[in-house]
């Protein structure tokens, strides 16, 4: 029994069975619990909002945040992250529901599962690795400003002729005082009390004063109604034919992408503010199943949302509860709650997320500008940009590129040799070849020989360099062939098995060595027979 409840509470951490068993506390659960409930509240008008952009049916939104949620909630990578339908993902469906319908969409979001459930089966989430650290900067602070600017939508309205325009006059002043209040509540009462998560305390006193008052501002019931059913099962009423395929595959494609881009920049997030690590390919693997799902149950599709995520964790959730209540509030909202959760002030809302803004933005990194390389500035900027104009899968590919060409930049130059006399070959000079040879630094390699000057023997030894790839290979031969060419012999020292086995013009050159380095070289290089066999 003792083994039993261990098991559970570890599944509910997070921990591993192969880790020491953590101890689940009823304060810890009641934590989660409450967080959960502020979490679902702040999800409603996101998953409607996130429908209407995507043009579908605000359940259809609201399907996809329960049932994405509960899924990533239960075998997700990080506990205390939370997934639902996003702007990031809606923003795509936009031209296939336009064009095809809802019915191609709900097939897009299984195909979308499957692909995403396959990259965590090949294990693809740890190149999350790849992404540098400025990458992330820029990330977090687009992402921030992206949410900040999606609230100024509360403040605007249709007029009678149809056209939207920002609210004015007493509206605006009562608006604003609501999401005012709600800000400061939310900073004031963690000083107060730690019972009640300060967003979902802000939240209920904000709707109490409101209907109260009866004051005229927005509310949720203004957005759509939330009543609706349990979401049932159905195959997407789409011809399973080839034609079918070429349509929807590639915006499987781009959302598979987008989606666990998100996610697992959202993982890494969550992982650094609750001292985390690992479970990459887990997340992929839950989001493809999560998708997958969502589709057989008339669901947008989701991925990991990182200002509920922020809400979740920034409230005190730490384990699986918080995500899975989150899910079944959202559910039983649904099923009998409506009527009171349309009552809530769309200001109190808008003031928790501007409250997630705050606390998102990484503001140390406007500091960081002005210590950091110009080059690693430039990436924070430009990714904070592209996540603003375009969208975060763009943006971080656009970072990721930029951080490599400034890393093969910087290692090219650090290609040099300094020139001694050989202590075992009389009358021969030795090149000793310091930094990494590869493609950028082929050039600077191929000058750092005097051909003509130097003796009969030249060896070129390799010891504190390293051969990365075939433009290295192939930068050898040529220095060997111009040495060969006016009848002097080159000598190779401290290369690998690798080298001794792709260098196919001057391998007979080479000295074998008990120290030889044995990394491996990223070439798909053609051997000849017979060579280092």
């Amino acid at each position: 029994m003792s083994s039993a409840i261990a098991k559970l509470q570890n599944f509910l951490l997070g921990v591993s069975v192969n880790q020491s068993p953590h101890s689940l506390t009823l304060g810890q659960v009641r934590i989660d619990i409450l967080a959960g409930l502020t979490v679902a509240l702040a999800l409603v008008p996101e998953a409607v909002a996130f429908a209407f952009v995507a043009g579908v049916d605000p359940l259809v939104g609201l399907y996809a945040a329960f049932i994405v949620g509960l899924v990533t909630a239960t075998i997700g990578g990080r506990p205390g992250m939370i997934s639902g339908a996003t702007g990031a993902l809606a923003v795509v469906m936009i031209s296939l529901v336009s064009q095809h319908g809802v019915e191609y969409l709900f097939a897009t979001v299984v195909l979308m599962g499957l692909l995403q459930f396959l990259a965590g089966a090949l294990r693809w989430g740890k190149f999350i690795r790849m992404v540098p650290h400025p990458v992330m900067l820029g990330f977090v602070n687009g992402l921030a400003i992206v949410i900040g600017l999606a609230q100024l939508e509360q403040f605007k309205t249709v007029n009678t002729s149809g056209v939207t325009e920002w609210i004015g006059g007493i509206e605006l002043l009562v608006t604003g005082s609501l999401v005012g209040a709600t800000m400061v509540l939310i900073w004031l009462t963690p000083k107060l009390t730690k019972i009640i998560p300060a967003p979902l305390a802000a939240i209920g006193l904000v709707t109490a004063i409101v209907i109260a008052l009866d004051l005229d501002v927005s509310r949720v019931g203004d957005l759509a109604s939330l009543s609706g059913g349990l979401p049932e099962f159905s195959i997407p009423s789409v011809p399973l034919s080839a034609e079918t395929f070429m349509i929807i595959l590639p915006y499987a494609v781009i959302l598979a992408a987008i989606g666990l881009i998100e996610s697992l920049l959202t993982l890494n997030l969550v992982g650094d503010i609750t001292e985390q690590r690992g479970g990459a390919s887990q997340e992929c693997i839950a989001q493809g199943i999560a998708n997958f799902v969502t589709g057989f149950f008339g669901g947008m599709g989701g991925c990991a949302m990182i200002g509920q995520s922020m809400i979740n964790v920034k409230s005190g959730g730490r384990t699986r509860i918080g995500g899975i209540a989150a899910a079944s509030f959202l559910l039983i909202f649904i099923l009998f709650a409506s009527g009171l959760i349309e009552q809530i002030p769309i200001a109190a809302l808008v003031g928790v997320m501007f409250m997630v803004v705050i606390g998102t933005f990484a503001w140390n990194s406007i500091k960081t500008l002005f210590k950091v390389p110009v080059a690693d500035a430039l990436v924070i900027i430009v990714v904070t940009v592209v996540t603003v104009a375009e969208d975060l899968a763009i943006a971080v590919v656009v970072g990721v590129i930029m951080s490599a060409l400034v890393y093969a930049w910087n290692a090219a130059k650090r290609i040099h040799a300094s020139r001694r006399p050989s202590i075992r070959e009389e009358g021969a000079i030795v090149y000793d070849i310091q930094g990494p040879l590869f493609f950028g630094s082929v050039t600077g390699f191929r000058e750092l020989f005097d051909v003509a000057a130097d003796p009969e023997t030249v060896i070129i030894d390799f010891s504190s360099s390293r051969v990365v790839d075939q433009s290295a290979l192939q930068a050898i031969e040529d220095v060997a062939a111009k040495y060969d060419e006016i009848g002097k012999r080159v000598m190779l020292r401290h290369l690998t098995r690798d080298c001794h086995r792709l260098l196919s013009k001057s391998g007979q050159l080479i000295i074998d060595s008990d120290d030889d380095p044995d990394y491996g070289i990223a070439v798909d290089y053609a051997v000849k027979p017979g060579v280092f066999q």
